[in-house]
């Protein structure tokens, strides 16, 4: 049994902005496409490799292969459903399994690789990596009018490579001439059942900007860390308890917001994320999210935490301001650094400060937390 991987690398960089083809694009200094070959210098188990590129591109990809062993390269098609056929058309002969990955996702580590190829030498015809998705769901009609009510519980965002056996894909291509947006669903069409295997975070499809920045705040620069600075603003309320850098607050009016309100919490989860390049604190655990209602911000740190892990990112320290009459954080202070920093698996400062009366932290009105995050990679 042999088993080829085909990168599909002929896209245009129109929605990345540039005028050169996507997988050419350099991400933190090198083409996409190289970025997207270094998983396969770590993963050993595929026999040969193609890749369907541009027109005109031919060399630059083969120089980008330099030193990796049967490699073929080919120019794409129209479609990406033609490149794929192109690619499979280059196939030496008698290759059993094909894994077909995309270019843009350049930062698949090959655990994925692995899991896919395990499903296919079990018995599958076709595999596909997919990671949970974690947006709340609409339907949109016309005027943008919307609908809820979609189970985001039940999908999975599909990922690549996407694995099969050489003949199935290649007979399921052949018995169609419509056009689908992977080869899974073209596998399907054949009446084929496809298998799912869990995917990676990292596993994302540079497509946009700042996807592009994301994976370049993802790869660093020459190891250096990956720095944030967020804020978090919470309202006084008078009617619930406080609760503010992991610690109770008897006496002391609470902060009004969708979970417990703690600004130190919020602002530390959020210049994380920041520093990470995945998002912000709305976009995991939004007003939208009625299950984080009332929740201990301690919930979101660890899934923050979870996320970092994920991507090979670890805190290395954070800073924490917090802007205020009230509460005196200075007899509390080394109490909240040492929750803070067991909370966090990292060193955590926590400072105060006033305005003196002025705007709406010297009025009493409410609090403002400003954190630092630093990362370094795992």
């Amino acid at each position: 049994m042999t088993t080829a991987v085909i990168i599909v690398a002929a896209g245009s960089g129109s929605r990345l902005g540039s005028p050169l083809p996507k997988a050419f694009v350099p991400v933190a200094g090198a083409p996409m496409l190289q970025r997207a070959l270094g998983a396969l210098t770590d993963w050993t188990r595929w026999d040969s490799l193609v890749l369907v590129v541009p027109e005109g591109y031919e060399a630059p990809a083969q120089a980008l292969a330099t030193g990796m062993e049967s490699v073929h390269v080919v120019v794409g098609g129209e479609t990406r459903g033609d490149s794929v056929q192109q690619g499979l058309a280059a196939l030496p002969e008698g290759t059993s399994y094909v894994l077909i990955h995309d270019a843009a996702r350049a930062l698949m580590p090959p655990e994925v690789f692995d899991r896919v190829l395990d499903a296919l030498e079990s018995g599958a015809k076709g595999v596909i990596p997919h990671v949970p998705v974690v947006d709340t769901l609409v339907t949109v009609g016309d005027l943008s009018s919307t609908q809820g009510g979609v189970n985001r519980d039940e999908l999975g965002s599909v990922q690549t490579p996407q694995g099969f056996g050489v003949e199935a894909l290649v007979n399921a291509y052949a018995s169609t001439t419509q056009e689908f947006t992977d080869d899974a669903a073209v596998l399907r069409s054949a009446g084929h059942e496809v298998l799912g295997v869990e995917g990676h975070p990292r596993g994302f499809k540079i497509t946009y900007p700042d996807d592009l920045l994301r994976a370049e705040s993802l790869l660093g620069s020459n190891g250096a860390p990956l720095v944030a600075v967020a804020m978090d603003v919470h309202q006084f309320d008078s009617g619930e308890p406080l609760r503010l850098a992991g610690l109770d607050w008897p006496g002391e009016p609470g902060l009004s917001g969708h979970s417990d309100g703690d600004a130190v919490l919020h602002a530390i989860v959020d210049a994380i994320l920041n520093a990470a390049g995945l998002g912000d604190l709305g976009t995991h655990f939004g007003s939208a999210r009625p299950e984080f209602a009332g929740a201990n911000s301690q919930v979101f740190l660890d899934h923050t935490l979870g996320l970092l892990k994920d991507y090979g990112l670890q805190v290395s320290s954070v800073a924490v301001q917090v802007v205020a009459e009230s509460p005196k954080i200075g007899p509390r202070r080394e109490e909240a650094e040492t929750t803070l920093s067991a909370l966090v698996g990292a060193p955590v400062s926590l400072s105060a400060t006033t305005t003196d009366g002025l705007g709406f932290t010297g009025r009493g009105e409410g609090l403002l937390a400003i954190a630092t995050a630093v990362l370094r990679r795992l």
